[in-house]
């Protein structure tokens, strides 16, 4: 059952809000999408605004008062965490994410938590869902895929490197889609699913509530929906889940990689660059970034021998999120007493209580 907090979100989500994202996971689009009133009316809105700078120079030896236009700063919008005072809530690490959770994997031992019951938007770790639910249905890996205009994003206006009527496999949507929450791919692989987009929701959700994620709810495959929403717990649950599936592993850590469409090689980067950091050793991991959820991450790591599945939500800031994975990691390298990789000592727990 959801808690209170969580009760109070949903009704935030009710609320209107600019729904356009800029981020590696979602960037507007300026060209070549025919936008609606509704969608010109906020860009207008969300347009920089223009102020005058007084300022004096001296131009051959003479002193000369000159007016600079600048572009003012625009005032960040509230997340649905914010919407319901999680940005209120104080810890020990001063962290940039409203909601954070660190669980040993080994025996589900919750490390550290903050907020970690209450559902939120979850923007492209939606990707992680999308990939387990493919997998586990076995669908051949092999078969080419055709991006259509019904993957063309009409709720943000992202921007795609993938074309209407590139081609590639299932297995390259895939890849792509977790190490660079491409939204057309996993709009493809939600479309070509048996049933098509409705039956692939309705199993992600079906398989949601298998592994007892009882605060999340999917309404679409790439996670540009604000009503995809989960717990840090949920999440939690769901990559230990993934983390049982090797190619969801290997697909969401590569670095980078050269990818086939339309018989032409594309290559693709990592959203989170942990993944190409040495002194990480990360197993499974996944971003996501709209407005309303903020900066997200969930991924699988090894801290001093221990397995531990880390998830942030909410986050503010470009870098927030991979920092406060950071200062997370340098709490445990800190702390571990001896014996610690084989799960017999305790470690701190700070808890809100929620």
């Amino acid at each position: 059952m959801f808690k209170l907090a969580s009760g109070a979100l949903f009704a935030a989500l009710l609320v209107s809000l600019p729904t356009a994202a800029s981020a590696a996971d979602t960037h507007h689009k300026k060209h070549h999408v025919r936008k609606g009133k509704a969608a010109a009316l906020h860009e207008a809105a969300a347009a920089p605004r223009e102020q005058l700078v007084r300022r004096v120079v001296m131009v051959h030896g003479r002193r000369k008062v000159v007016y600079q236009r600048l572009l003012a700063a625009t005032p960040a919008m509230p997340t649905m965490g914010d919407l319901a005072g999680l940005n209120q809530t104080r810890d020990p690490f001063d962290l940039k994410s409203n909601v954070a959770l660190v669980l040993d994997q080994n025996n589900d031992q919750v490390l550290f938590e903050k907020n970690s019951n209450v559902a939120l938007p979850i923007a492209s770790i939606t990707k992680m869902m999308t990939g387990l639910v493919v997998v586990e249905a076995q669908q051949d890996m092999n078969e080419v895929l055709t991006v259509t205009e019904d993957d063309v994003d009409r709720v943000k206006f992202s921007s795609s490197r993938l074309k209407v009527g590139s081609q590639l496999t299932r297995a390259n949507m895939l890849h792509i889609a977790l190490m660079s929450s491409e939204n057309r791919a996993a709009s493809a692989l939600g479309r070509n699913y048996p049933g098509g987009r409705p039956a692939f929701v309705e199993a992600m959700n079906a398989k949601a509530r298998e592994l007892g994620m009882l605060d999340t709810h999917y309404v679409d495959s790439n996670g540009l929906s604000k009503m995809n929403v989960a717990s840090a717990r949920d999440l939690a649950r769901l990559a230990m889940a993934a983390y049982q599936q090797p190619l969801l592993r290997q697909y969401s850590t590569d670095p980078k990689a050269v990818v086939e469409a339309n018989g032409h090689p594309m290559q693709f980067g990592n959203t989170n660059h942990l993944v190409a950091n040495p002194t990480w050793e990360i197993g499974l991991q996944k971003t996501g970034f709209i407005n309303e959820a903020g900066r997200c991450l969930m991924m699988q790591a090894v801290i001093e021998g221990r397995a531990v599945i880390m998830v942030f939500l909410d986050s503010k800031g470009k870098q927030s999120r991979t920092a406060d994975a950071g200062r997370m990691r340098k709490w445990l390298e800190a702390l571990k007493p001896a014996g610690m990789s084989t799960g017999t000592a305790a470690a701190p727990t700070y808890s809100t209580g929620m």
